[in-house]
């Protein structure tokens, strides 16, 4: 990503239950009230995924919160907020979803260049012992910056 990026949220809990194929980086439809309250970091996306519903990709169960200062023409938190991807990544997507088991989970949200947009990974879910071998994966690694950060302290 460029020097242009701020990345506002990211979706860690995604990356432990699924295996991440391929990314898209995709727009995103929202009201005035929402690129506030979505500058501000007030998402909730853990739950979220997107699905392609007559022809356009839509994203579900993602929560953004109401802008405490806005009035009371406030906008719906939980509304479906419509992905902007081009018809040629729409067809690849679309081919790939159909497969059994893969499926459209949103990996982070940045701004780019005052743009809000996200990362939509197509997945693939987890069995229990890879997520064990993720987790002593981790610690391994873990134990091994810490054997040589006392390496380089020495």
């Amino acid at each position: 990503m460029s020097d242009a990026v701020k990345v506002i949220a990211q979706n860690k809990k995604a990356r432990f239950d699924y295996f991440v194929e391929e990314t898209y980086e995709c727009g995103i439809v929202l009201v005035g009230t929402e690129v506030k309250s979505v500058k501000a970091g007030n998402v909730s996306f853990a739950d979220s995924f997107a699905e392609i519903i007559n022809g356009e990709l839509w994203m579900r169960n993602f929560h953004i919160s109401e802008y405490a200062y806005s009035s009371v023409f406030n906008h719906n938190p939980d509304r479906q907020k419509k992905l902007l991807v081009h018809k040629e990544e729409l067809k690849r997507i679309r081919r790939k979803v159909e497969e059994k088991g893969y499926t459209l989970i949103p990996l982070d949200f940045f701004l780019k260049h005052g743009i809000v947009k996200i990362t939509l990974g197509i997945c693939k879910g987890k069995k229990q012992y890879d997520k064990r071998e993720t987790i002593k994966e981790r610690d391994i690694n873990r134990e091994l910056s810490r054997e040589f950060k006392k390496d380089l302290i020495k």
